[in-house]
């Protein structure tokens, strides 16, 4: 579903990425670990559109996207939850809910997702004219998953989901994410806690300081000494 081939990505003078090649597909969780900085994030800002690789190719169901408007990407079926959330804190739930269907326009449809994302997340229906700048953190996750569901992606991408969040919803946020993926939505995670990630993921890539050090199933790479040693704490 999702090719990504040899890219290399710069932030000005700095090499974020070298020669980092992944792939996705259909129905599939995938998850990126490594150490903060080790170019994770860039990786999916670069998948969704937010950067453009200086070079290689990034494909989505056949399609070279790399360079493509971020809009258009989405349009595709290709939708990211970033890091922090970035809910528009002076807009309701509601509101920020339909801006994630701002590229549709099947009234019925979107009806439809909404009542499913409020059967996921039942505290963003509880709050649903609440301004979202007053939610809690998980309740801000929340609408930021949900928020990224309401334009009907194919494939999802998550940025660091368990941020800042206690243990238990920890637990809620990646029990939600299996049940997107058994709903027939592929996800591309990218997780700090490696050991949550890797309990969910089918495959798994580590990141070392902008290159793919390591390749697996998450089962593989959760057995390795390695992975244990450097992101398992043991």
């Amino acid at each position: 579903m999702l090719k990504v081939n040899n890219i290399d990505v710069f932030y000005g003078a700095i090499h974020a990425l070298h020669d980092v090649s992944i792939e996705v597909n259909q129905g599939e969780i995938v998850t990126l670990i490594g150490a903060n900085g080790a170019g994770k994030s860039t990786t999916l800002r670069t998948v969704s559109g937010l950067l453009t690789p200086k070079k290689g190719e990034v494909t989505f169901e056949g399609q070279n996207i790399a360079g493509l408007a971020p809009h258009k990407i989405v349009s595709l079926g290709l939708s990211q939850v970033p890091e922090g959330r970035r809910v528009f804190a002076n807009m309701s739930v509601l509101e920020n809910l339909e801006l994630g269907a701002y590229l549709r326009n099947d009234k019925a449809g979107i009806e439809q997702d909404m009542q499913d994302v409020f059967k996921k997340f039942p505290r963003l229906l509880e709050r649903k004219e609440q301004l979202s700048g007053t939610l809690s953190g998980g309740e801000q996750q929340m609408l930021a998953m949900g928020r990224a569901l309401m334009s009907r992606p194919k494939l999802l991408l998550l940025d660091e989901p368990s941020m800042g969040l206690a243990p238990l919803l920890v637990k809620e946020i990646f029990n939600i994410i299996q049940e997107i993926n058994q709903s027939g939505t592929t996800v591309l995670l990218v997780e700090q806690n490696a050991h949550m990630a890797l309990s969910i993921a089918h495959r798994a890539y580590v990141l070392e300081t902008g290159k793919i050090a390591l390749a697996g199933s998450a089962k593989e790479l959760a057995n390795s000494e390695e992975v244990r040693k450097a992101y398992l704490g043991g």
